[in-house]
């Protein structure tokens, strides 16, 4: 990659133009304010009514520690072993991944969210980039509005930290499907901030779908013959 340095900049139209270095460093500003591919989960400022706040509130609560939800150990090895595979180009430091999709599996099921849907949410709206910051404010993974936190959280909820960014989408995923009465469509139209368009609601299907989803499991438990 060419990093552009330069010892000066030219003169142009009477003042001095920025130098290539210059350039360098607010492209690397940006794109790690601004992470390529996150796509401004806009939740959109609500009124909530006291009933629906507390129930909100008591969800990001408690952030015990994460665990897996299978019938057996062997079934969630086997699942954060695949998972791990399918993640390890996004997110190369085996621990790291294996933290990562420890607390995705809990906060997406406490949430009775998919696991699978919430890392294909989480690849369209960060490109699984912790620190991603979209061009309205969304913040994190999971690309949550900073609104949430006076909203429904404390001070100290921090949407960086991995645990609390989690927490906080899944809670508000699960929110708007209630709000939705089970229709996925319009809740992740709701989290994206596009009530009523098909493009961000097909582009995670899509993301699930072909990235994440697992094979269905026969009537017995194992998995269907290939082809």
């Amino acid at each position: 990659m060419n990093t552009g340095y330069g010892t000066q900049g030219r003169k142009h139209g009477g003042r001095q133009a920025p130098s290539p270095r210059r350039h360098a460093v607010a492209a690397l500003l940006a794109l790690l304010l601004f992470a390529p591919g996150a796509q401004a989960g806009a939740q959109r400022e609500e009124a909530l009514s006291a009933s629906v706040r507390s129930v909100l509130q008591h969800s990001v609560s408690d952030l015990a520690a994460p665990r897996l939800a299978f019938a057996n150990k062997a079934d969630g090895e086997a699942w954060l072993k695949e998972m791990s595979r399918r993640l390890q180009k996004r997110m190369p430091d085996a621990g790291a991944r294996h933290d990562f999709l420890s607390m995705v599996h809990y906060e997406a099921t406490r949430a009775g969210l998919d696991p699978q849907l919430v890392l294909g949410l989480i690849e369209v709206e960060s490109s699984f980039r912790k620190y991603a910051v979209s061009r309205v404010g969304a913040r994190g993974y999971m690309q949550v509005m900073p609104f949430w936190v006076k909203y429904i959280g404390s001070a100290d909820h921090n949407l960086f930290h991995p645990r609390t960014n989690l927490r906080y989408g899944c809670t508000i995923l699960r929110h708007y499907l209630d709000i939705e009465k089970g229709n996925l469509y319009r809740a992740l139209g709701r989290y994206n901030g596009s009530l009523g368009r098909p493009e961000y609601p097909n582009l995670v299907r899509a993301a699930w779908h072909n990235h994440w989803l697992l094979p269905s499991r026969t009537a017995d438990g194992g998995r269907p013959p290939a082809g």
